[in-house]
């Protein structure tokens, strides 16, 4: 071990009083709670900003994507901060961030300033969740309690992504749409508060100031750098697809760059000793990170697709309330709670890799249900029970890989993988929404208009496509591994500082 984790104060939680940590554990799921109804509730609200403030329907967008633009852009630089420095100065200062900013932002009422402030909001988020994830792991070191902490810490992001939206249409309907924001600067100010209160106190410790120079180098603040562009890059070129259309120079120009900066930094990472990267290569000769990876871009794709896909139909065409709506919705967040536990027996009998191809293959079923629920009397016979059965698939997928991510990795670098795997999570829901927005709307200008369902079902079939692809890969690539309660050999080496 490094002598930085070695003398990390945050070693001592694991022996903290279990009332403590479990405390604790709830605070920090409602981070995960937070970041998502950050995103979900603000679909309620885009209609009444948009014609307070004046926004034209193509740029509404931004007020959803400028959030998810700097979440996922920095993900990366963050998880580098918890691993290098102590996480919780880094976690306070992501909810103090988006606590300030939301509360801004409920005050502005021009479209610059608020779509700024969102962006810093994403900033705050993204600061937030890796931290988070390294203190959960602190806390709970056994791999038992700890994948039922990290599936417990899962279940917020789904449940938040619902009662967001339930949350949300209730504030747009009875009070305000500011009323969101002001909410979200409350709750970040608590969370913050609870937790500089429960953490335990510690020295801190005399650094010299050679000490501190080596820490600031591995911090990679240029390699960093440059993949933080990179994916500022790459998440405005996605969003910008659906809106200016995939060939116009808007996009092109911002994904080309995007993809030589991947490869400037890909080679930056190859000069740099391994203990000075910020994404040591070698993290990707884990057995079976790279395909655990590249799943984390379905849970979040999926999730925003059907909202995406179903809310506006049901609003313009069914005539449906925004309540209403968000009420259809709830299946996608309520099975979260019984599935979680679901996930927790599945992964203590069977090995992670059959519980992710159990969860993919119930995704398949309640994909290829929703191209058929195209009026409200297939509601009940097609999209309701798609609702059921994808959720409950997705979130086995989601909860056993966040848990399987982190077992076949060491835990010195934690923050790095937590950000890996959420900027995966974020980087599918960008990307997603606007391939399933393109194929919708291409769709749609010669079959019916925006008020038919065929482009809605091609972007479902994409959808379902896109998952199938994803399923093939995990049953062709993903090695066997181990059950739950079985100790990886991978989790206890230590081959980066």
């Amino acid at each position: 071990m490094s002598a930085n984790t070695s003398s990390n104060p945050l070693n001592a939680l694991a022996n903290q009083p279990k009332a403590l940590r479990v405390v604790l554990l709830i605070v920090l799921c409602f981070t995960q709670f937070l970041d998502a109804f950050n995103n979900s509730s603000f679909f309620a609200a885009i209609p009444p900003i948009a014609s307070q403030l004046h926004i034209d329907n193509s740029d509404s967008v931004w007020l959803i994507s400028a959030y998810q633009l700097t979440f996922a852009a920095f993900l990366l630089s963050s998880g580098r901060l918890s691993d290098v420095y102590n996480p919780t100065y880094v976690f306070v200062s992501g909810m103090l961030l988006m606590s300030f900013c939301s509360l801004g932002a409920g005050f502005v009422r021009t479209e610059i300033p608020l779509m700024v402030l969102r962006a810093f909001m994403g900033l705050g988020a993204a600061l937030n969740i890796p931290s988070a994830m390294a203190l959960v792991i602190s806390m709970f070191p056994d791999p038992v309690p700890q994948s039922r902490a990290l599936a417990a810490f899962a279940a917020g992001a789904a449940i938040g992504n619902v009662f967001g939206l339930i949350i949300g249409a209730s504030l747009v309907t009875f009070a305000s749409w500011p009323w969101i924001l002001y909410l979200a600067a409350i709750l970040s100010a608590v969370i913050a508060t609870l937790v500089l209160v429960l953490l335990p106190s510690s020295r801190v410790q005399y650094r010299s100031a050679v000490n501190q120079y080596s820490q600031f180098q591995r911090l990679d603040i240029p390699g960093i750098g440059i993949l933080t562009v990179a994916l500022v890059l790459f998440v405005f070129a996605v969003t910008s697809g659906s809106i200016s259309g995939w060939p116009s120079p808007r996009t092109l120009i911002p994904l080309v760059a995007s993809g030589l900066l991947i490869v400037v930094f890909a080679l930056w990472e190859r000069y740099l000793p391994e203990e000075l990267a910020s994404v040591p290569l070698s993290i990707w000769r884990h057995p079976n990170f790279p395909i655990l990876t590249a799943i984390g871009l379905q849970p979040f794709m999926w999730w925003a697709s059907v909202q995406l896909l179903f809310s506006w139909y049901y609003q313009e065409v069914f005539q449906w309330s925004t309540i209403n709506v968000a009420i259809r919705f709830l299946p996608l967040g309520l099975m979260s709670f019984p599935v979680m536990g679901i996930a927790s027996i599945l992964q203590q009998k069977l090995p992670f890799t059959q519980v992710i191809l159990i969860g993919d293959v119930l995704v398949l079923v309640g994909t290829s249900l929703f191209p058929f629920a195209d009026s409200k009397e297939q509601f009940w016979r097609f999209a309701f029970p798609g609702f059921f059965i994808g959720t409950t698939g997705m979130t086995i997928v989601f909860a056993t890989t966040n848990i399987a991510i982190f077992a076949v990795t060491p835990p010195n670098v934690a923050g790095v993988v937590g950000a890996i795997f959420m900027c995966a999570l974020q980087l599918g829901s960008a990307a997603g929404a606007a391939i399933i927005t393109a194929i919708q709307t291409s769709v749609e200008k010669n079959h019916g208009g925006p008020t038919s369902f065929e482009g809605r079902a091609a972007g479902f079939w994409f959808l379902f496509a896109f998952n199938a692809v994803l399923t093939t890969s995990a049953l062709i690539l993903l090695r066997r591994m181990p059950l739950q309660s079985e100790k990886l050999h991978t989790s206890s080496k230590e081959p980066y500082s």
